[in-house]
This record gives structure tokens, sequence and C-alpha cells, in this order.
């Protein structure tokens, strides 16, 4: 580990690591499992937040040495469904087919854990789908893009074609608001 290290980041995202890169912090990887279940009557906004605070307290925990721990979580929200990774084809369409011709929340918590406290910070932001068509979404589907992906989509890549409007950030939807977790890495710096 090199000592200008500033902090860990407790999530295998790819795109949450190229995120943190453009915000210039120098961060390690940390690899920590954290079960992604919803509790019965969780609403959604408490099981995003839960999910990012139990993940960067998991890579507290696990870290070699003793710096802030980012950890965050993404879910796509429509009405009070919860709307996860998918799990094959069938779910992936009915996901989509879902989202098609309407307006969903992306909802991503960024927790920040330290020995002495975890801060978490929500941000909702609302996504509009053009009316996607059958064909569309199986071709999709085929891409692979949208396997590992909360809702079924990834706005940054191919899916972004589907999206008609947005109304709030960009890069949490993408999964790590940058206001957001900026202002929380800087808040944990300067009490270090």
């Amino acid at each position: 580990m090199s000592n200008l290290t500033q902090l860990y980041l407790a999530s295998g995202s790819p795109r949450r690591r190229e995120l943190l890169t453009q915000l210039g912090y120098r961060f390690e990887v940390l690899r920590c499992d954290v079960p992604e279940e919803r509790q019965s009557g969780e609403k959604p906004q408490d099981y995003v937040c839960r999910l990012a605070r139990d993940k960067a307290q998991a890579g507290l925990a696990v870290a070699p040495t003793v710096l802030p721990v980012l950890g965050a979580d993404t879910i796509v929200v429509l009405g009070e469904r919860v709307l996860e990774k998918p799990s094959d084809l069938l779910d992936a369409k009915d996901m989509l087919e879902a989202l098609s011709g309407r307006v969903h929340q992306v909802m991503t918590a960024v927790a920040l854990a330290t020995p002495e406290r975890c801060d978490v910070r929500l941000v909702t932001t609302n996504v509009a789908f053009r009316k996607l068509e059958e064909s569309e979404i199986e071709a999709y589907w085929q891409t692979g893009e949208p396997c590992d992906k909360a809702g079924a989509y990834g706005i940054q890549g191919i899916a972004g074609k589907f999206v008609s409007r947005i109304e709030g950030s960009y890069s949490a939807v993408v999964g790590l608001p940058l206001l957001e977790t900026d202002l929380l890495i800087k808040s944990a710096l300067e009490l270090r």
C-alpha cells in the first residue's frame, strides 16, 4: 500500500472506481461481501442507505490500515418496487418493460466510515425512459450490459439511448454521486 493512499473504496464496481478517480483522490479497493437482501417492510431509501453503510463498515473491518472507507449502493425504484440486478433474460425483460415509457427513480446512497462514525448521503434522480420495443429489449440483453446492473440497464452505456430525460445527478445514476461523495471525503479528511 502506498503511504499516499487517502481512503479505501469498498466496491468492486469499475464504474465507481472511474468516478472516484475523477474526483482526484488516491484510493485502494477493498473487496468485501455484504448480503444485498431487502428486509420485509423496508422502504427503498432505507434499504439503499443500509447497504451503503454495511459495505463501508464491512470495509472498515477488513482494511489493513486505519483510513476512511467509502461504500455505495444503487437501486432502481418504480413506485415501491425495487428493481435490482436481473437474474436472467425474463427478469430483465420484465424490468425494462415496466420502465418503458415511464419515469422511475434511481437511488444511490454513499457512506463514509471511520472508526468514530459513519456518514451516509442519499441522492435520488428521476429518469424517464422512452417507449421500448420488445425486440430492442432482447437485443440489449444480448449485449451483456444489463446483467450486472440495477434495473437491468446502464445509463453510461448502450441504454443511454433509452433515456428521454433525467432530473438530478447523472453520476449518481452511474453509481457514485460526485458532489456528495466529494463533500463526505473532504469532511473526513479534514477531521484526520
